[in-house]
């Protein structure tokens, strides 16, 4: 991952560990369905942004720097809170992010 941590496959709150908890850098391993690891990619994907399900629960979009490919991952319980804050300030600050993370919610 990005800041190269030692991350562990279990994630609380989530079935799938799809990104490091304390950088929250992904890799573009899943095609369609979490968990699936069909992707051929296999780039680094960089957080860019938050969205929200109805119900409240937070998802982070993340952006391939390989292929750009855009996915929608649920947080895990270990994230770290103030990286995550952070992301859901971004779009204020960038309309670039706004506009991706409008895409990606879709």
């Amino acid at each position: 991952m990005s800041c190269r941590l030692d991350v562990s496959l279990d994630a609380p709150g989530s079935a799938h560990r799809n990104h490091c908890p304390n950088c929250l850098t992904s890799l573009h391993v899943d095609r369609r369905t979490p968990g699936d690891r069909a992707a051929d990619c296999h780039g680094r994907m960089e957080a860019l942004s938050l969205t929200a399900r109805p119900d409240g629960e937070w998802l982070i979009i993340h952006q391939c720097l390989t292929c750009s490919g855009l996915s929608v991952n649920r947080i895990a319980g270990d994230d770290n809170a103030l990286v995550l804050m952070r992301l859901a300030l971004r779009p204020l600050h960038d309309r670039r992010v706004a506009r991706s993370a409008l895409i990606a919610a879709l």
